[in-house]
């Protein structure tokens, strides 16, 4: 009889039906904060490659600049640049 009682007067001490659906419902949340922590949104991707993209831009700017002053140094020795290109598949730039 206690045990029933005390089921019964469960909801009336834990606040009512606000804290029973937070319980019944923090499962799920928890489950869905974890997946949502383990994949990557479109948005994420996109800043991501955006950020990887300017970097390969700015090693391969660094990389001209240095081409460019070793051919103004010693012109008869410097040939077309051939090193890190951050866009590999784009065809030589024409001065």
């Amino acid at each position: 009889m206690r045990k029933f009682m005390t089921i019964a007067l469960l909801p009336l001490v834990a606040g009512g039906c606000g804290a029973v659906g937070t319980i019944v419902t923090a499962p799920v949340k928890v489950v869905s904060k974890g997946v949502d922590w383990a994949t990557t949104s479109q948005s994420e991707a996109d800043r991501n490659y955006g950020k990887k993209m300017r970097k390969a831009e700015e090693r391969e700017g660094r990389e001209r600049k240095l081409h460019d002053k070793a051919c103004r140094k010693n012109p008869e020795t410097c040939g077309p640049y051939t090193g890190f290109r951050a866009h590999p598949g784009e065809a030589e730039p024409q001065d």
